[in-house]
């Protein structure tokens, strides 16, 4: 079987695979970000953190939601790579240079997840476990929040709100990514 049969059989099998689970998939997601529902540990999550579930926000204050939460995610796995030599499991590694810990930070929270590096030789596991999956998830929370907010705003055209951030990036992890790993 040459290259061109192979990737017409892949498309097609990828084709065929999002025509069985959109519907199902996407009746799920529309449920998600329109229930009144939440969870237990999503409630407890809300407690935690100060944020009232049935609050809606106008959207600079979602947009400053989202920025808090993103810088907070740089910050975060910045920091872990720059003190890697300090944390357990860092495989006797040592710090990630400056450069490559900020463009790596970057490249994460924009969910391009660039490497420029050879993890087993950059970073521990800690670094790994702890900042690159957990700002997998976030990152990918974050965009399917932006994608509903988006919808929102285009459906509630009289509306001056568009939803709360910290409640959809939270059942999108939670509900979404998290099943679906």
């Amino acid at each position: 079987m040459n290259n061109t049969w192979l990737f017409i059989l892949q498309a097609l099998t990828i084709v065929v695979v999002l025509g069985l689970a959109y519907r199902p998939l996407g009746d799920y997601m529309a449920h998600v970000y329109t229930t009144q529902k939440n969870l237990k540990v999503e409630r407890g999550f809300y407690r935690l953190i100060g944020v009232d579930p049935a609050s809606e926000q106008t959207w600079p204050v979602y947009l400053r939601s989202l920025l808090a939460f993103s810088l907070i995610g740089l910050l975060f796995v910045y920091l872990l790579q720059r003190t890697q030599e300090l944390l357990p499991f860092s495989l006797g590694l040592p710090a990630v240079p400056e450069g490559l810990a900020w463009n790596t930070a970057i490249s994460f929270l924009t969910n391009t997840n660039w490497q420029s590096y050879s993890p087993e030789q950059t970073m521990g596991y800690t670094v790994q476990f702890a900042g690159l999956a957990v700002q997998n998830f976030a990152s990918a929370a974050v965009g399917i929040a932006v994608a509903i907010a988006l919808v929102r705003g285009l459906s509630r055209r009289k509306s001056l709100t568009i939803g709360n951030f910290w409640v959809d990036v939270t059942r999108g992890i939670v509900r979404i990514l998290l099943p679906l790993s």
